[in-house]
């Protein structure tokens, strides 16, 4: 373990002394790419039996969404997780130690929202210390990852974790890179580039693909793409996580100074232990959730407005919704009635491909 430790300090040190210009972008890509296979060997160890998997930190999946809180220790990330959930929730208060998540669900709008705190990402996870490991693959399944830092110091620690987190193959308020790859089994390296490159040229790309032994494979670039885009691409095991940044302890600024911090994007000020603003903060997480309500209509009765089943807005056909209540119910689907913003008579009559949209109200009718 060590040795790779040693690796990944060697290379960002390496990066950290050489200039950026054209003559090195090769040079650095390579290193880049040499950076991220580490990484990866990092968080998932190679095999050999291994000690079983880690105690006690596989969360189970419960209501429509999750959300990780991830903070320094002492920002008041304990304070905003049970004053949410106390407000909001409707679970009792857990025993739980910080090493085992058992944390709360928030009942807004209707969906289930479960919250998790993800101690110990910070200082070291990523290179495979300390629970650091179950953690990140527990940070890999939110939805959605809260930043909680203290308002008073909010830069220094921002950096950190955004550093531990891009560590981890989790990238932050960010689109997959729009680059086409494709391997083969001959014809060597083919690049195209459907708008100018400032970084990357045939040579990098080569080098880069090289190192994890590509030598025969499609690259198309549809933007102008960094080395860091080329890597994600081809490790294939990144996951795009949109993330708030939660100023906390805003009881403790001037109203000046509250105003800067407004026009800051992704972050929302709050103060956990007065509960000021939670409803600006729920606001933006529904927002940045992206979830899609479905009601559903019993025949010849009002539709149920109290739960809706809640969709993650890519997948919101008719098939998606019969698919979250149970697995067998498409066998027996018929057609669906839907009244809504998503069809143009109420109630018209659809098939399972249907795209719904928020509060839709539907009504399956069975074979």
């Amino acid at each position: 373990m060590s040795g790779t430790l040693a690796k990944i300090a060697e290379i960002e040190a390496e990066m950290a002394r050489t200039q950026k210009n054209k003559a090195t972008a090769h040079h650095l890509g390579l290193l880049k790419a040499r950076l991220a296979k580490l990484r990866r060997e990092l968080i998932t160890p190679k095999g050999g039996g291994g000690g079983g998997p880690g105690e006690g930190f596989d969360v189970a999946k419960t209501g429509d969404a999750r959300i990780g809180f991830v903070g320094f220790p002492s920002v008041g990330k304990s304070t905003l997780l049970s004053n949410l959930a106390g407000v909001y929730s409707e679970v009792a208060a857990y025993e739980f130690t910080t090493l085992t998540t058992v944390p709360g669900v928030v009942r807004y709008k209707g969906a289930k929202i479960q919250l998790l705190d993800l101690p110990g990402i910070i200082e070291g996870a990523k290179d495979g210390k300390g629970r650091g490991r179950q953690v990140i693959a527990v940070a890999r399944t939110c939805n959605l990852i809260l930043i909680v830092l203290d308002v008073l110091k909010p830069l220094g620690h921002k950096k950190i974790i955004e550093n531990e987190l891009e560590g981890f193959g989790i990238r932050l308020n960010k689109h997959p890179p729009n680059i086409g790859f494709k391997k083969k089994d001959k014809g060597g390296i083919n690049l195209t580039a459907t708008c100018t490159q400032s970084e990357l040229d045939l040579e990098t790309v080569k080098s880069i693909l090289a190192e994890y032994k590509i030598h025969n494979a499609d690259v198309t670039l549809r933007s102008d793409a960094t080395a860091d885009d080329l890597i994600d691409v081809v490790e294939g095991n990144r996951v795009y996580i949109p993330c708030i940044y939660v100023l906390n302890k805003i009881d403790q600024i001037s109203l000046e100074e509250l105003d800067v911090i407004y026009k800051v994007p992704h972050c929302v000020p709050i103060s956990a232990h007065h509960r000021w603003n939670f409803d600006d903060l729920l606001e933006k997480i529904w927002d940045y959730l992206r979830l899609v309500r479905i009601y559903t209509k019993p025949k010849g009765q009002l539709p149920d407005y109290t739960s809706p089943v809640v969709l993650p807005d890519s997948r919101t056909t008719v098939e998606d919704f019969c698919t979250k209540i149970h697995k067998n119910l498409i066998k027996e689907f018929k057609y669906a009635l839907v009244w809504g913003s998503s069809v143009k008579h109420n109630p018209q009559k659809v098939g399972k491909d249907h795209v719904m949209e928020d509060e839709d109200v539907i009504q399956i009718v069975k074979k």
